[in-house]
């Protein structure tokens, strides 16, 4: 790995979060763009008011996987969902049932029991959501290294002007700067896309005053032509970076994989059986491939490929993933898309596109069996084998929604039987298999935790209740209540996704 920009790693998160969030891919760049180009030109904003519009748009749905389980609780396909949600105006006349058929691909007979869970949990569910969601923007932000602007102004992604929205209700100034500029910024891509430059400027003015800053709206139709001329780019993803306000933030090759592990929480997030994943993978890949006598910068390159061998999981409804019974054909074809969806990310972002082929490979398979691409024998590296073995191991050692975990013995000799029948490469499977016998021990109650406290701490990461976590710890639910405070009060953190995000950063998981 060469020394990077951290544009560059923010543009892979966003395209990311388009696919999380059921938006149009890229559409975080053009937003991104636009914000920036907005805050620079038309508002006069000094470098470090741009950088943090800058950051801000890139990482607008950076906390959209943490309430992803919930959401898919409640409304089924959480992504189909959170792409209506985007178009949605409580503060228009139009009642929300004629929204979503006005947005298209929705029966009336849906659109009202959308309308009716809405009406009926958005107090509740939706607000515990979006305090998840923004928690999870600020721990995962944090890592990134972005700015205490960029950090405060993610809080506000979900609020708007006129105080309807959540969690806090919070109104007017009292929202940030950054975040203002970028609502408004989005709503004019998202407008631009199915009307051009005159439906973006209709559909900001028609929210100013309600979701948007006025004056902000005004001075956007002001300057709407200059605003939206770079949407006219062809590739999204240079015209980001070109954007970046200077100086640009550069990130030496060592510091690359922390960045590649940040998103791996933030896809790890996706699905309650999930948290911890990407990083158990990278941990076995990286001593396997030391195992194996890779030099020290493949070495590097495999391990930031298995902590970002997932990132097309986004793409696919946290209820797929956490489903305990069998998949439909068509659910086992989105699954299978995300191996194709890695690649896409990665390619797309040159810093990261040479992780592309061992990153989006791990399904593939020796005899051709695997996928996306069904490549068989040789035509996978080294290091894509090595991966692909690791990640099997991993998975089968971590507890899934239609299973138990396995015992390292156990996955041990489903891997053999995996290279004995030619379907895993016998050198990489025989490598992860020494890997997972030598594994570093690792801080087990880190923030001052107690052991117990970890343990209810791991539980509480994947979603248990506080009545579930008793029954699998032999306590009461109330004495369950106390240790999730005293975790609270440690580590910082406030939600599900705070504390999961904080097992995963302390390596606590699997």
């Amino acid at each position: 790995m060469e020394d990077i920009r951290l544009a560059e790693v923010l543009a892979a998160l966003s395209l990311t979060t388009d696919l999380a969030a059921g938006m149009t891919f890229e559409k975080g760049l053009r937003t991104c763009v636009v914000a920036t180009v907005f805050a620079r030109d038309a508002l006069a904003g000094d470098r470090e008011t741009c950088r943090a519009v800058y950051e801000t748009a890139l990482l607008r749905s950076v906390g959209c996987t943490s309430f992803a389980p919930e959401l898919a609780a409640v409304f089924g396909d959480e992504v189909a969902f959170q792409s209506a949600l985007k178009h949605l105006d409580p503060g228009d006349d139009v009642p929300l049932t004629e929204q979503l058929l006005r947005l298209g691909g929705w029966t009336r007979e849906k659109a009202q029991r959308l309308t009716d869970t809405l009406t009926e949990v958005l107090p509740t569910v939706g607000v515990e959501a979006m305090r998840s969601g923004c928690e999870a923007s600020r721990v995962l932000g944090s890592g990134l290294g972005v700015l205490p602007q960029t950090l405060a102004a993610l809080n506000d992604v979900y609020e708007r002007w006129d105080g309807r929205g959540i969690p806090l209700g919070a109104a007017g100034e009292h929202l940030s700067f950054a975040a203002r500029v970028v609502h408004v910024a989005e709503q004019a891509v998202l407008a631009h896309a199915k009307g051009g430059a005159p439906a973006a400027v209709a559909e900001v003015a028609r929210r100013a005053g309600g979701h948007l800053d006025p004056d902000l709206a005004r001075a956007f139709a002001a300057d709407a032509a200059k605003l939206l001329a770079p949407l006219r780019e062809p590739d999204a993803v240079a015209s980001a970076v070109a954007a970046e306000p200077p100086p640009y933030v550069m990130v030496s090759a060592e510091e690359v994989s922390g960045l590649c592990a940040v998103l791996g929480r933030f896809v790890d997030l996706k699905g309650t059986w999930l948290v911890g994943h990407s990083e158990h993978v990278a941990r076995l890949a990286e001593s396997a491939g030391r195992l194996g006598g890779l030099a020290t910068d493949e070495v590097n390159r495999l391990r930031c490929a298995a902590l970002l061998h997932d990132l097309g999981r986004a793409g696919i409804s946290a209820d797929v993933w956490d489903r305990p019974g069998p998949l439909s054909s068509a659910d086992m074809e989105r699954v299978r898309m995300h191996t194709y969806w890695t690649q896409r990310v990665l390619e797309r972002v040159p810093a990261l596109a040479p992780l592309a082929p061992i990153a989006a490979a791990h399904h593939e398979r020796i005899d051709g069996s695997g996928y996306h691409r069904g490549d068989s024998g040789t035509r996978t590296s080294p290091a894509a084998r090595i991966l692909a073995a690791a990640d099997v191991l991993a998975a089968l050692t971590e507890p899934r929604a239609h299973r138990d975990a396995f015992t390292v013995e156990e996955a041990v000799g489903h891997l053999t039987r995996e290279a004995d029948s030619g379907t895993l490469d016998r050198v990489a499977c025989d490598l992860v298999i020494r890997a997972a016998g030598g594994r570093p021990s690792r801080p087990r109650c880190p923030a001052g935790l107690t052991a117990r406290e970890v343990e209810v701490l791991r539980l509480a990461a994947r979603g248990l209740t506080n009545q579930q976590i008793g029954a699998e710890l032999s306590i009461s639910s109330r004495t369950v209540g106390h240790h999730l405070g005293h975790i609270y009060d440690k580590t910082g953190r406030r939600t599900r996704a705070g504390v999961a995000v904080f097992a995963m950063e302390q390596q606590l998981l699997p």
